[in-house]
């Protein structure tokens, strides 16, 4: 019905940078709100970045000044910039989108399958 898809994870140092894609397709009317979850292992998923259709960001704090959330309207899609990258964002990044379905019109939260982003020291 709604297929959500990351891309763009991998190793880097500490430092470096790195950029996720994500891609929201399918039986799509409209979408809310995209963002960014990362979970390490044995802790919780948490928020990284969200913005909403109209442009309204909001980031964690860990993350504030070092990592910029995009998106294109037209292609249902979100990017996370990440720059000076630490040992502790090392985790699993998962998108997620808010999509009204054509089918229902109701609005659904979708999950991509996640991408490992590991930051060496």
């Amino acid at each position: 019905q709604v297929q959500v898809v990351e891309s763009g994870g991998g190793l880097v140092q500490a430092g470096g940078s790195l950029r996720l894609s994500c891609a929201a397709s399918g039986s799509i009317f409209s979408v809310n709100a995209m963002g960014w979850y990362r979970q390490a292992p044995g802790k919780q998923r948490d928020l990284v970045a969200i913005i909403t259709s109209a442009g309204s960001t909001n980031y964690a704090d860990s993350v504030k000044g070092r990592f910029t959330i995009s998106r294109d309207n037209a292609k249902n899609t979100v990017s996370l910039q990440m720059n000076s990258l630490k040992p502790e964002d090392t985790a699993v990044y998962y998108c997620k989108a808010a999509v009204e379905v054509t089918t229902t019109y109701r609005l659904n939260d979708y999950w991509g399958q996640g991408t490992q982003v590991t930051v060496s020291s």
